[in-house]
């Protein structure tokens, strides 16, 4: 299936906003964007780079700006989706009832196409190393299995699940988390896979 088929079928899937989505993509199959599907999304590139793309959620559909910090925002569109976590990253949520305005969608677009060209760009930080809990090495000096099975986890993935032991302030709810986090690491899926493709 082409990334064309898979964005058609994205819209349709998500029929509450079919229609805004096939309006926005309009928009967007008007500039020199590359049209793509990354993390199940349709996305937008510029040789190679990520510059936009949309999304759709149960109350309100999304344009993505993967540089948005560098947007002028002059019709104050713009939000940072997690505040605090999020350094380049700018969504620009519509609701039900908002009107969608080509011409405004355009011009944030080939702002970001400018900008792409221009290099203007944040990297995001790369995290290094995977501190392990004591209930997590505990566990992995009692099952070596789990050991190997969390050691062929990305280091991401290890992250979440570290983190999601360490975060537990009782001693009950960390040993909870333990056991309901050991088949999930078996099978070599992240703790948030779930929500990935919503």
């Amino acid at each position: 299936m082409s990334d064309s088929e898979k964005v058609t079928k994205y819209i349709s899937k998500h029929s509450k906003w079919s229609k805004q989505l096939a309006q926005l993509r309009e928009v967007f199959q008007s500039t020199a964007l590359k049209e793509e599907v990354k993390w199940g999304s349709p996305t937008y590139t510029l040789n190679g780079k990520l510059v936009a793309g949309m999304a759709a959620f149960k109350n309100h559909y999304a344009l993505w700006f993967h540089q948005g910090v560098f947007l002028k925002d002059e019709h104050k569109k713009l939000v940072n989706a997690q505040e605090g976590v999020t350094r380049a990253l700018r969504q620009w949520r519509f609701e039900e009832d908002d009107v969608i305005e080509p011409k405004i969608v355009a011009q944030y677009l080939q702002e970001s196409i400018e900008n792409c060209l221009a290099g203007k760009e944040i990297k995001p930080e790369r995290k290094q190393g995977v501190h392990i809990p004591p209930y997590l090495k505990k566990a992995f000096q009692e099952d070596s299995k789990l050991k190997n099975a969390f050691n062929t986890l990305t280091p991401g993935k290890q992250r979440e699940y570290a983190g999601y032991i360490e975060e537990a302030k009782q001693e009950k709810t960390k040993l909870t988390r333990l056991e309901k986090i050991k088949p999930m690491i078996y099978e070599g899926k992240g703790l948030h896979d779930k929500y990935k493709n919503c």
